[in-house]
């Protein structure tokens, strides 16, 4: 019955299994009948069923349940008082008939079965369990096959992590290696900054001092109250001072683009009186156009409020119009300054426009590069760095702006700075121009032993003090100042000792003349001196371009804290190169 309802193999062993152990059990039981059927449950394959039902105390056995429960689909097992009830069933496998097609089949078997002895019986039940154990010995074999091919994919698996632990070992090893290097080389290039920045120092207290003196001895020969020169003497000294103030400037350019490198150049905002700064530029870079080229600066008037760093922007300008002159040989070079509004907040645009050579496509990047010069025949006899459009737009970003460049070949190029009126930065209280009012204090006290810069600057504080005593022996400084009693001293830091530090420090704590302001004096760039040493200076000048104005607003500052000593109205911490003593 079971072949023609379609169950074959281990399928047709489980089912007749379970329901000869069960009936072996329940065999002479009262009232015991087993109806079998074809179900078919909705969207199930159909199940064949068998329902054992019968009454009395007999129920089938532990082992013969689990079988039923484990070896076919379905098993259920009720119990009330009048009968017993055990339904166990298996689906049958997919048949392209028609519903209830295998079912008379399987009538139709039964009653073809006749009566089967049990050796009959038997036989059967023996052909189909060597049938299952054939079966189950080829599944064995092919279990055994499979277990041997994982066995050998597990070793080769073994073998390839075994490798790869191997080849990571290696690799964390020149990792190691390669991070201990780099530790080596981060501590060379610290040692290798930390030296440059001690060479910049240097390079800033003993080169610029001597080059200061030279332009500043330069022009008192130059000037109208000194003796006479011959025409030619005269125009030998202009060469003199004209060469010291561009050694000077490429100097101070080489300096502020380390300290901008190392993150230490900075800008000190103050209100800015643009038309003076036009000006100033308008007369220094008149001499270098040539004959044929027109420099066209204009001469603004009624515009915002500017508040920059005067000094940064003057280099900005005088670097961009410098280069175009450069390299203009006729036409014009030409400024012209705009501000627009951008987000409620003013901003000024300068844009320069020359009619030279201009600069092929491929190089308008380059040019931005440290010490790159656009190669050709025009740069022959040219004098230059190559720092001037990198250093120009460091220091627009500096300002919170941007500089950009768009040229043509034969055609002439255009620069456009853009900077904020006001940034976010800005010091609203900074002075304005002209807020020493210019009016000479009584008396001065210099201290500093580089008598040639002494000489230099004494017709300068003869406009700012009434008198000045000079010391050139530190030594000496404390009893000068106590016997004098001046308004004011300058110091200088670098000197045999006592040096300005200790001498600092002694005026503060005396009495006598901890009241008297104090000035520092410097030519070592003020922002690398040691302003926690510096708690009763009440500025810090830079030698280079001392001008009676910056003395007189540095002694007219009231006093302030080590964070707030002024470096910037007073005197900057990187100078323009326009002016000398």
């Amino acid at each position: 019955m079971c072949r023609a309802l379609g169950l074959e193999g281990h399928e047709l062993v489980r089912v007749v299994t379970v329901l000869s152990e069960v009936g072996r059990d329940l065999l002479g039981a009262p009232g015991l009948r087993v109806d079998l059927d074809v179900a078919s449950p909705l969207r199930e394959p159909e199940l064949f069923r068998a329902r054992f039902t019968w009454s009395g105390p007999r129920v089938p056995g532990r082992d013969a349940l689990d079988a039923a429960g484990r070896l076919l689909d379905h098993c259920r097992y009720d119990v009330t008082p009048e009968k017993h009830t055990l339904t166990v069933g298996q689906r049958l496998p997919a048949s392209e008939g028609r519903p209830g097609q295998r079912a008379e089949r399987a009538r139709a078997a039964l009653r073809d079965s006749g009566d089967l002895s049990m050796g009959e019986e038997l036989r059967i039940q023996n052909r189909q369990l060597l049938q299952a154990l054939e079966e189950s010995r080829a599944q064995q074999e092919e279990l055994q096959r499979l277990n041997a091919e994982l066995e050998e994919t597990n070793q080769g698996v073994v073998a390839l992590y075994s490798e790869l632990s191997a080849e990571l070992e290696e690799t964390n090893t020149g990792v190691v290696a390669l991070y201990a290097e780099l530790e080596d080389k981060t501590r060379q290039l610290r040692l290798a900054s930390e030296a440059k920045t001690r060479f910049w120092a240097n390079v800033s207290h003993e080169l610029r001092a001597p080059v200061n003196s030279v332009i500043a001895l330069a022009r008192l020969l130059l000037a109208s109250g000194a003796d006479p020169l011959t025409e030619e003497q005269r125009q030998q000294m202009s060469l003199i001072a004209g060469s010291g103030s561009t050694l000077l400037a490429l100097v101070e350019e080489l300096l502020d683009v380390a300290k901008a490198e190392s993150g230490r150049l900075e800008p000190h905002l103050v209100r800015t009186d643009l038309r003076t700064l036009l000006h100033q530029l308008r007369g220094t870079l008149r001499g270098m156009a040539r004959d044929g080229v027109r420099l066209d600066i204009p001469d603004v008037r009624d515009v915002p409020e500017l508040v920059t760093d005067e000094v940064m922007l003057t280099r900005i300008l005088r670097n961009v119009l410098s280069n175009g002159l450069k390299f203009t040989t006729a036409g014009e070079v030409r400024l012209t300054v705009g501000t627009e509004d951008r987000a409620g907040r003013p901003w000024f645009v300068f844009t320069t426009t020359d009619t030279g050579i201009g600069i092929p496509p491929d190089q308008q990047d380059r040019v931005f590069e440290e010490f790159y010069q656009v190669l050709g025949t025009h740069q022959r006899g040219q004098p230059g760095t190559g720092l001037g459009l990198p250093y120009a737009r460091r220091l627009a970003g500096l300002l919170g702006g941007v500089l950009t460049l768009t040229s043509e070949p034969d055609a002439g190029t255009t620069v456009r700075v853009e900077i904020p009126a006001c940034p976010d930065l800005a010091s609203p209280d900074a002075p304005p121009p002209g807020a020493a009012d210019g009016a000479r204090t009584g008396s001065l006290v210099v201290v500093d032993d580089d008598t040639t810069f002494i000489e230099l600057l004494r017709p300068v504080l003869g406009r700012v003090a009434r008198k000045v005593t000079e010391v050139s022996v530190s030594s000496r400084a404390l009893d000068v100042i106590r016997a004098e009693r001046p308004d004011a001293v300058l110091i200088d830091l670098a000197m045999p000792a006592p040096d300005g530090y200790v001498l600092l420090q002694v005026l503060a704590r005396d009495p006598e003349t901890a009241h008297i302001p104090v000035v520092v004096l410097t030519s070592t760039d003020p922002s690398d001196v040691d302003r926690s040493r510096l708690t009763h200076a009440r500025a810090v000048l830079g030698k280079t371009h001392l001008t009676p104005e910056r003395i007189a607003l540095a002694l007219a500052l009231t006093p302030a804290g080590p964070d707030r000593i002024p470096p910037a109205e007073a005197g900057e911490q990187h100078t323009s190169g326009e002016t000398t003593p």
